[in-house]
């Protein structure tokens, strides 16, 4: 796409942004998802259960768009069929916000998950290209914890007021300003690599370990996340002054979980940090049955923002760090998206009468089995550092 805007740097922090919101773009609903479950019941009359099958089925599109992603980037031109991808999904969220049906808005959601997939997944690939491209997405990180965490503050409140096409417009202004970044970014063209070098074998065994690990601790933790404001009000908590709020924060502070992987890396071994960030997001979750009490409900919600963000970096970490190639670190950002989906989905059959207890009892139970299952992936790489130390 040859543009008349002129390109910015490729590695500098301008660049890194832009690529940012456009991996952001086609995703980022998730960062809203109890905005978007809470505006569907309350704005439009859905039951509980529709609203989490739609929630699920828009990130499941989302999982095979990312993996139809693998099979194309490198034939494509990646910018022209982006800003094709960002039209098509600023046409199916105005579309959105005429469905009042179920059944129309499910099927609607799912094939905007698949776009916005694939846009996730070209994103992803040109920001390999980039250098230190983990720098790149800590602004990701930046970009979906800090607005996404703005999203959840001031959206709900908005539903009764405005009614859920607030929700959908929201999305809308995210892809128009990432379709504006777009033009100022550069071509990135692939960078060819030697096709001598030496690749070590996949360890299937323990890859299999870790991206099981990661499934389950997503499922969980967002089966709880997509009802959460449902929740809080069964709780007798005012929306208004203490759920948004709560969501607003414990989303934000996800900022200083991937921070702490950033300074800790893995001076401590991978097995204890993972271990411990995930049991301390399991207490925080059972700590849940408490929300009629206002402190509970916002000291919970906090250390699962944390913890979230801190676990899933290593447990994504884990997965890269069994292919030398890098090639498998997309199957467990494909194992994440699978359980983001998954969990609103399980959750939508245990909350039809809005009953929360089950469901806070059972995400705590997956993820202490997430974080005993990761026990064996992260051991092994913790002993080979140390073989190698030596």
């Amino acid at each position: 796409m040859h543009s008349l805007a002129k390109a910015v740097a490729p590695n500098g922090y301008t660049a890194r942004l832009m690529l940012a919101f456009l991996a952001t773009a086609g995703f980022f609903y998730v960062n809203l998802m109890p905005a978007i479950v809470s505006g569907l019941i309350n704005g439009l009359g859905f039951s509980n259960q529709d609203a989490g099958f739609i929630g699920s089925l828009n990130i499941y599109g989302a999982a095979f768009g990312a993996f139809a992603a693998i099979f194309i980037i490198r034939k494509i031109q990646w910018k022209p069929v982006a800003l094709f991808l960002l039209v098509v999904l600023i046409a199916m969220d105005g579309f959105s916000m005429l469905i009042d049906q179920e059944l129309t808005m499910m099927i609607m959601r799912s094939v905007h998950g698949f776009v916005g997939g694939l846009l996730v997944g070209i994103s992803f690939a040109v920001i390999a290209r980039t250098e230190d491209p983990h720098k790149t997405f800590g602004m990701l990180l930046f970009v979906q914890f800090g607005l996404g965490g703005l999203g959840v503050m001031l959206l709900p409140p908005l539903v009764p007021i405005m009614g859920s096409w607030i929700l959908f417009a929201s999305l809308i202004a995210f892809c128009v300003i990432s379709l504006i970044m777009l033009q100022f970014l550069p071509d990135y063209p692939v960078q060819i690599r030697d096709p001598k070098q030496i690749i070590a074998p996949v360890q299937k065994r323990p890859l299999g370990f870790a991206i099981f690990s990661v499934f389950l601790f997503q499922a969980a933790n967002m089966a709880l996340y997509a009802y959460i404001i449902d929740l809080g009000e069964v709780a007798g908590l005012n929306l208004d002054s203490t759920i948004s709020p709560a969501l607003g924060v414990s989303a934000w502070l996800g900022l200083a979980g991937s921070g702490f992987v950033v300074l800790m890396g893995a001076k401590f071994g991978r097995t204890l940090p993972i271990l411990g960030g995930i049991l301390i997001t399991a207490a925080a979750t059972f700590a849940l049955h408490y929300s009629f009490h206002e402190w509970v409900f916002w000291l919970a919600n906090i250390l699962v923002g944390i913890t979230w963000a801190f676990s899933i970096a290593y447990l994504l970490g884990v997965c890269s760090e069994f292919d030398k190639a890098g090639q498998m670190a997309a199957l467990g950002g494909f194992a994440s998206k699978m359980g983001l989906a998954s969990g609103p989905m399980f959750a939508a059959f245990i909350v039809a009468d809005s009953d929360y207890g089950q469901l806070i009892t059972i995400a705590t139970v997956l993820l202490i089995a997430a974080a005993f299952i990761s026990l064996y992936p992260s051991r092994i790489l913790d002993q080979q550092s140390a073989n190698e130390s030596i």
